[in-house]
C-alpha cells in the first residue's frame, strides 16, 4: 500500500489556494488522522504562479490534469456548470475520485453525475457545496442515518442573512446594503444568485435529495428573492413578535386527508419567522441550518457558510474521508491477490461499501415521491393591505378570508397616512397556496384597496 495519497486542484482562486494554505499548515495533523501521507502533486490553473511550491506541476490543461496517472483524487472549484462539469467527468471516467464544492453543478446535474460515479465505482464528495464549513452534508448522511427527517429549514445563503439582518438592525434600505455586501466581497458584481434564492435553492435541492431520498430536482424548487422587502415590513414584522429571514423548506407533506397535496414543499423565500426562534437569532454571513428529525427532534447546526478558511475546511474533510476508502480499496485488493479474476470482481464492487451512498440513500432506493406545486404549498402568510380609512373595510377584508376557508392570528391596523390611506397587517395561519391567491385577488378588487396585497410567508418552525 502506498503511503501517499495524491491531490490534483482544478482552480487556484479564494477556495483553491485556501485548500493548499490549510494542507500547508496543518499537514501533521492530517497525517496523524490519516497515517497517510497527502500531497498535491499538481494543480489546474490557467496562469502560472510563483507561489506555488515547484515541487507541484501547474499545467493549464484541466483535462489533462484530471486524467494524469499522478493523481488519486480531483478537487474541482473552478466553479460553473461547463468546464466543470466535462473536467469531473473525464476524472471519474479515469478512475479518480472527486471532491468538489460546485453546488450549482451538483444541483442541476448531480444524478447524472452520481451515476456516472457508481459506474466507475468512484465517489463524488461534496460537502463544501452547502453552508461552507458547516459539515451539515455529514450530518445528514450519517449522523442523521437512523431518523426520518419530517422537514429542514436554513438559512443557506450568507449574502441575504447580512442584507436582512443590516435592515433590521440599523435600519437600512435594500439597495444600500446590498452596495455595501458587494464593496465587502459578501455580494458579486451581478447578484442575482443571491438576492434572488437561486444560489440558496441550489443548495436547498441537495439537502433534500439526502433528507428524503429523492432524485435530485432543482427545477421544480419554489424560489422568490428578497428584492422587494421593504424596511416597512421589516419593522411591522418586528412589532408583531416576527422577523424576516430568507429561508430555504423542505418540508414532508401527508395531504391532511388530500391526497392531491401529499408530497415535499421544496421552497426558497422570505419568511416570517418567531422572533425568538433559533434560526431569527443566526445573522451577519452566518448560514444554519435547522433539521426536524423522528426521533431525535430539532436540531441546529451553524457556522460560516463561505470563505477560504470554511471552505476549504469542507473540502479537506471530505478528501480524508476518501483517503479512508482508498485505504480500504488498498487493503482489500492485497488481501484478494490470489483471488480469481471473478472474486476480484467482486471485491471491487463491495469497495462501495466503504463510503455513503452520494445521496444517503442507495440509489435502487430513491424515491419518486412528488415535488408539490407553488399552488399546493402550505404556509401562513404576512399580508399588508393598503386600503382607504373608510367604515367596513376592515370588515370586508376579514370576510373575504373567512370565505376561502382562512383563519386569522392577528391583526395591526396603523394610523392613516398618506391622503387618508391605513395600512393594515394580517397574519393568517396556515392555508394552502392556492386558497391565498383567489382570497388576494378578491381583496384586490374591491373599490377600498389602493395598492397591490404584499404578502410574505410565515412559519412558526414548529
Amino acid at each position: 500500500m502506498s503511503n501517499s495519497i495524491k491531490l490534483a486542484i482544478l482552480g487556484l482562486g479564494t477556495v483553491g489556494t485556501g485548500v493548499i494554505n490549510l494542507i500547508n499548515d496543518n499537514l501533521n495533523e492530517l497525517k496523524r488522522r490519516s497515517g497517510r501521507d497527502i500531497i498535491i502533486t499538481e494543480v489546474g490553473t490557467r496562469r502560472q504562479r510563483d507561489d506555488i511550491d515547484p515541487n507541484i506541476i501547474q499545467n493549464s490543461d484541466l483535462m489533462a490534469t484530471a486524467a494524469s496517472d499522478n493523481v488519486d483524487i480531483v478537487i474541482e472549484v473552478i466553479g460553473g456548470t461547463t468546464l466543470a462539469k466535462d473536467v469531473i467527468m473525464h476524472a471519474i471516467k479515469n478512475g479518480k475520485h472527486v471532491v468538489t464544492a460546485n453546488k450549482a453543478l451538483l444541483a442541476e446535474h448531480g444524478n447524472e453525475i452520481f451515476a456516472f460515479a457508481e459506474q466507475h465505482q468512484v465517489h463524488v464528495a461534496y460537502e463544501a457545496a452547502v453552508a461552507g464549513g458547516i459539515p451539515i452534508i455529514k450530518v445528514m448522511r450519517e449522523a442523521l442515518a437512523a431518523n426520518k427527517v419530517e422537514w429542514l429549514a436554513g438559512i443557506i445563503n450568507g449574502t441575504g442573512n447580512f442584507i436582512m439582518t443590516e435592515m433590521r438592525d440599523k435600519g437600512r434600505p435594500f439597495a444600500d446594503v446590498l452596495s455595501e455586501a458587494q464593496e465587502l466581497g459578501y455580494a458579486e458584481a451581478d447578484p442575482t444568485f443571491d438576492v434572488e434564492g437561486i444560489d440558496a435553492a441550489h443548495k436547498l435541492a441537495l439537502l433534500a435529495s439526502i433528507a428524503f431520498g429523492i432524485p435530485l430536482q432543482f427545477d421544480k424548487v419554489y424560489c422568490e428573492g428578497i428584492t422587494g422587502i421593504t424596511l416597512q415590513d421589516v419593522n411591522y414584522a418586528e412589532e408583531l413578535g416576527y422577523r424576516i429571514k430568507h429561508l430555504g423548506f423542505a418540508v414532508r407533506r401527508d395531504g391532511q386527508g388530500n391526497a392531491d397535496n401529499a408530497g415535499i414543499e421544496l421552497r426558497v423565500h422570505p419568511t416570517l419567522i418567531p422572533q425568538d426562534a433559533l434560526l431569527a437569532n443566526v445573522n451577519g454571513v452566518k448560514n444554519a441550518v435547522l433539521v426536524n428529525s423522528h426521533p431525535l427532534g430539532q436540531t441546529l447546526y451553524c457556522g460560516d457558510g463561505a470563505g477560504a478558511g470554511a471552505t476549504a475546511s469542507a473540502v479537506m474533510a471530505d478528501v480524508m474521508d476518501l483517503v479512508r476508502v482508498l485505504g480500504s480499496k488498498d487493503n482489500d485488493d492485497q488481501s484478494s491477490g490470489d483471488q480469481n479474476s471473478s472474486d476480484q470482481n467482486n471485491t471491487n464492487q463491495n469497495n462501495k461499501g466503504h463510503h455513503v451512498p452520494h445521496l444517503a440513500f442507495i440509489p435502487e432506493q430513491l424515491s419518486d415521491t412528488p415535488i408539490l406545486r407553488a399552488e399546493q404549498m402550505t404556509t401562513g402568510y404576512y399580508l399588508r393591505v393598503h386600503a382607504y380609512d373608510s367604515p367596513g373595510v376592515l370588515a370586508d377584508i376579514t370576510r373575504i378570508l373567512s370565505d376561502a376557508g382562512i383563519n386569522i392570528d392577528a391583526i395591526l391596523q396603523k394610523p392613516a397616512h398618506k391622503a387618508g390611506e391605513v395600512p393594515v397587517i394580517i397574519l393568517t395561519l396556515p392555508v394552502v397556496e392556492s386558497q391565498m391567491n383567489l382570497a388576494i385577488e378578491k381583496i384586490e378588487k374591491l373599490d377600498t384597496i389602493t395598492d397591490k396585497v404584499v404578502r410574505i410567508r410565515l412559519d412558526e418552525l414548529a
